[in-house]
Formats: C-alpha cells, sequence, structure tokens
C-alpha cells in the first residue's frame, strides 16, 4: 500500500528530496478514504507548514524530536526492550522476516527503525501490512501521543497509521497518560539516563551484559541521507519513491 511508504518517507530524517516533493505525498495522503475528514484537514496543515518551512529548520526539529531521550524512539524495540538481552533475538527475528519475503536492508538503521518497517509493509498484502501495524498498536499510539504533546505535527502520522490498520487503540487513549509523563529528552534527563547505566563486564548468569556487547541503536542513526531502500530478490525492479 502507498500510503505506508508515503508516512514511511515522512517519518524519515527530512531530506530535501521529500521536502521538495511533499506536496505529491500530501495529496496521496488527502486521497485515502480511510481518513477522516478531520485527519485530512490536520495533515494538510501541517504538510503545506512543512513546504513552506526551512529544510534545516525542519531538521533541527527532529533532531530534537526524535534524537533526545527514549520516549518518542523511532526504534520499536526500545518501547518494548529496551537494552535487554531479548532486543537482539527481536531484531534477528525481524531480519529473517525480511529475508523471508526477499528483502534485503541497504540503509544504516537498526530493522526495528519505524520508517523501515514501514517500507517493508509497504510491499505486502493489504492484510498482511494492516496486521503489521496492529502487532504494534500499542507502541503506534504511545509515540503518537507523546509527540502530539509535544505539539508535533508528526503525531499525525502515527494516527494514520492506526486508521490504515483500522486499529481498536486509539492515539487519544494515551494523551492524558503521558501528560503526566517526566519529559527525557532535556539535557539534565539525559545525563541522568547515562548516569543510571553503569557498564558491567564480566556478566554471569545472573548479570545483564554490558549494553555495548549487544544491538544498540546508532547515535547518528537520523543524520543518514542514504534513503531506505529495499531490494526484492524476487523482481528485477528495486522498490522506488512514491
Amino acid at each position: 500500500m502507498i500510503e505506508y511508504k508515503v508516512i514511511s518517507r515522512l517519518m524519515d530524517y527530512p531530506t530535501a528530496e521529500v521536502h521538495q516533493n511533499v506536496a505529491e505525498l500530501k495529496q496521496i495522503l488527502l486521497d485515502c478514504p480511510a481518513f477522516s475528514f478531520k485527519l485530512k484537514a490536520r495533515l494538510e496543515n501541517w504538510l503545506t507548514e512543512f513546504e513552506a518551512g526551512d529544510l534545516m529548520d525542519i531538521q533541527e526539529t527532529y533532531g530534537g524530536l526524535f534524537d533526545r531521550g527514549r520516549a518518542t524512539s523511532l526504534l520499536l524495540f526500545e518501547h518494548v526492550h529496551g537494552e535487554s538481552r531479548d532486543r537482539g533475538q527481536a531484531m534477528v527475528d525481524l531480519m529473517d522476516l525480511y529475508k523471508t519475503h526477499g528483502f534485503e536492508i541497504d540503509a544504516r538503521e537498526l530493522p526495528d527503525y519505524i520508517p523501515m518497517y514501514l517500507e517493508y509493509l509497504s510491499h505486502r498484502p493489504q492484510e498482511e501490512a494492516e496486521n503489521g501495524i496492529l502487532d504494534v498498536a500499542h507502541i503506534i499510539a504511545l509515540v503518537g501521543a507523546r509527540l502530539e504533546d509535544r505539539d508535533s505535527g508528526y503525531g499525525l502520522l502515527f494516527r494514520a497509521l492506526l486508521d490504515l490498520s483500522q486499529a481498536d487503540i486509539t492515539v487519544d487513549e494515551f494523551l492524558t497518560e503521558v501528560s503526566k509523563e517526566e519529559r527525557d529528552d532535556s539535557l539534565e534527563a539525559m545525563d541522568k539516563i547515562w548516569e543510571e547505566e553503569a557498564v558491567k563486564f564480566g556478566a554471569d548468569d545472573d548479570t545483564e551484559a554490558c549494553p555495548s556487547s549487544g544491538i544498540s541503536p546508532n547515535p547518528n542513526e537520523n543524520q543518514q541521507t542514504t534513503p531506505l531502500h529495499f531490494v526484492d530478490a524476487s523482481a528485477p525492479v528495486a522498490a522506488t519513491n512514491p
């Protein structure tokens, strides 16, 4: 479904290519019958502002939203496993899922990076794509609510995903809850997190391994400009932008 691909592009780190073609992406979303009139109006307003904005300002805002703290992380397993050992196995399982359907990652991102996951789903049958979102609907709703609590239009993309999958859960259900959360994106909060995460060496069965020994987020994950790209091994033509 092309809507998943469009949302993937808009949710990824803002590039000049996306900024220049946002009008086309916006129209695809506005033509989607799954979205309510209210959501379409909000998407249109936000994407019109996006189109008119300065790209460097947009990139700076994006970095402030997604590169500080964990509450709005675009890594799915960050919200499920954190830095536990289970996260590594979850990564392996997701990579195996991609490979099973003939897709190989051609970008410096972890497999649970939401824009990448959406790119994968955009090439799957509609029912399978919807189920793929339903599997992580709780995370989508929670992150979307946190973004809206920070007055970010990016939260609308998470609302759109829930509407596309016809999920029973909504962003609105989490707005009150997240408004009471302590922000984790301030410099003080980030310093506190690093202080609490002591590095442990020589871990035994009763001790967590050193976080750096497993798979962890790339600190520059959103700074690379290589667009997300999947290669379909079963087809002669690679996936392209909408």
